[in-house]
C-alpha cells in the first residue's frame, strides 16, 4: 500500500496519468509558485527598484527648488537688493560743489513712488519756506526701487543734492520670532477700529521708523536729520536754521505737535518699557521727563507722545547704545505687529527716559498734517510769515500734550 500510494503521489506531481490540458494546466500552476517564490527571495523586481529611485530623485529636486525659491532672511535682503544704483544712488547739483553747512544734516523722506505728486508739493513749499537759502540735501527712501520719473521729480524740485536708498529686506518685515498666527489674528481683531489696525504694511513702517531708518548707509555722513512726509504743507517762513539751533543749544530733539495715542493699539508697550527700565536703569536719564508720559502715580502710560512725522533729531541719540537697546527689547517683544505700537509713542518714551528735558525743543513752526497744524501764537510773526490761522493750532485741542510739556 505504501508503495501505491508513493506512486500515486509521484503520478500527480509529474503529471502522468493525466490528460494533456489538465498536465498544461498544472505545469503553469508550477512554474507560477516557482516564480512567486523566486521574486520573494529576490525582492523587489527591477521595475519596482526604478520607481523608488524616481522618486527619490524628485524629492530631491523639489528640497533644491524649496530653498531656492524660500531662502533665510539675510538670503531674501540680497535677492531684494537689486543693483548697487538702487541701494544707494546720488544725484549731486553743481551748485553745490564746495558748499559746507554749518551742521551736517539732511532732510529724510519715506515715500513710495505713488506718492510723488503730494511729496512735490511738500518739497517746493520745504524750499520756499526754507531751504532755497541753505540747499540741505535730502534722503529719500522706499522699500521698493524709485522710479525714474520719481528721481527726475525730486532733483527738479529741490536745491539740495538728493540721494534714493531702498530699504533692505529685514529692515521692512516682519522678523522670525513673530507668531504669525497670532499677528494675523491681532490684526483682524483691531480691524478699522482705530487707523491701519488691520495692516501689516503699516506695522513694518512703524518698525523701521523706530529702529532702522538711522541705520540705512546713506545717513552714515549725517549727524541730524529732519523727517518729511508726502502731502504735509509748512506754513510759515522759517528765518533761522532748526539743524543749527540744535547744535548751538544742545538739543537732540525737536517737535512741534504732540498728542495721545489710541490705548488698543500700544496695550502692552508701558510694561515693555518697564521692564526694559528694570533691565538696564543705568541708561535712565537724571533729568528725564517721564512725569510728562505717566499717569499721576507713575504706574501707567498717559498716551502722551510727539507727533513723529514731524521730528528734528540727533542721529547719534538713536544710535546710542541706549536707545538700540530699547528699540530691540522692543523688537524682542514682537509689540509691533502683536498689537500696534506705533515709532511716535516707541520715539516719544525713549525721548522721556533716556534724555534730559533741555535736550528736547519745541518748535513753534507752522506746520500741517492733517487733520492736525502747528501755527505760531506770536501776533507779528504769525501776521508777517505764516498763512495758518493760530487759533486751530492743535496745541489748543483737548487731545494735545504740548501745553503739558512746556510746564513742566
Amino acid at each position: 500500500m505504501q508503495k501505491q500510494s508513493d506512486t500515486s503521489t509521484f503520478r500527480s506531481e509529474s503529471g502522468l496519468g493525466m490528460g494533456p490540458e489538465a498536465a498544461a494546466r498544472k505545469d503553469d500552476a508550477i512554474t507560477g509558485r516557482r516564480t512567486a517564490a523566486a521574486s520573494a527571495e529576490r525582492g523587489p523586481d527591477r521595475h519596482q527598484r526604478m520607481l523608488g529611485l524616481a522618486v527619490i530623485l524628485l524629492a530631491a529636486v523639489a528640497a533644491l527648488v524649496l530653498s531656492i525659491a524660500t531662502p533665510p532672511p539675510i538670503g531674501r535682503a540680497r535677492m531684494l537688493t537689486y543693483s548697487a544704483d538702487q541701494i544707494r544712488e546720488s544725484r549731486l547739483k553743481h551748485a553745490n560743489v564746495g558748499r559746507i553747512h554749518p551742521v551736517r544734516a539732511a532732510f529724510v523722506v519715506l515715500a513710495r513712488n505713488s506718492e510723488l505728486h503730494d511729496l512735490r508739493a511738500t518739497v517746493r513749499q520745504l524750499e520756499d519756506q526754507f531751504n532755497t537759502n541753505h540747499h540741505y540735501p535730502y534722503v529719500f527712501l522706499n522699500n521698493e526701487p524709485f522710479t525714474e520719473e520719481f528721481k527726475q521729480a525730486m532733483e527738479w524740485a529741490t536745491t539740495g543734492d538728493c540721494h534714493f536708498g531702498l530699504i533692505p529686506y529685514e529692515h521692512w518685515s516682519m522678523p522670525p520670532w513673530v507668531d504669525r498666527v497670532r499677528a494675523r489674528r491681532a490684526r483682524a481683531a483691531m480691524g478699522n477700529s482705530v487707523p491701519y489696525g488691520d495692516s501689516e504694511s503699516y506695522r513694518k513702517m512703524c518698525r523701521f521708523e523706530s529702529g532702522f531708518f538711522f541705520r540705512h548707509p546713506l545717513l552714515d555722513n549725517f549727524d541730524y536729520y529732519w523727517r518729511v512726509e508726502p502731502g504735509v504743507e509748512f506754513t510759515c517762513a522759517i528765518p533761522y536754521d532748526p539743524f543749527k539751533y540744535m547744535v548751538d543749544h544742545n538739543k537732540l530733539y525737536g517737535f512741534t505737535i504732540s498728542l495721545l495715542e489710541f490705548p488698543t493699539t500700544v496695550k502692552s508697550l508701558w510694561q515693555t518699557t518697564s521692564a526694559f527700565r528694570a533691565t538696564y536703569p543705568g541708561y535712565i536719564a537724571e533729568n528725564n521727563t517721564l512725569d510728562w508720559v505717566t499717569t499721576p502715580d507713575g504706574s501707567s502710560y498717559n498716551m502722551c507722545h510727539f507727533w513723529s512725522n514731524f521730528e528734528i533729531a540727533s542721529l547719534h541719540f538713536f544710535r546710542s547704545p541706549a536707545y538700540t537697546a530699547y528699540f530691540d527689547f522692543l523688537d524682542r517683544a514682537g509689540g509691533f505687529f502683536l498689537e500696534r505700537w506705533g515709532d511716535a509713542p516707541v520715539h516719544s518714551l525713549a525721548v522721556a527716559m533716556l534724555l534730559s528735558k533741555d535736550q528736547v525743543h519745541y518748535f513753534d513752526i507752522g506746520y500741517l498734517h492733517r487733520p492736525f497744524q502747528n501755527c505760531p501764537t506770536d501776533p507779528d510773526f504769525n501776521e508777517s510769515h505764516c498763512f495758518c490761522n493760530a487759533n486751530r493750532s492743535a496745541i489748543h485741542n483737548v487731545d494735545s500734550c504740548t501745553k503739558a510739556w512746556l510746564a513742566l
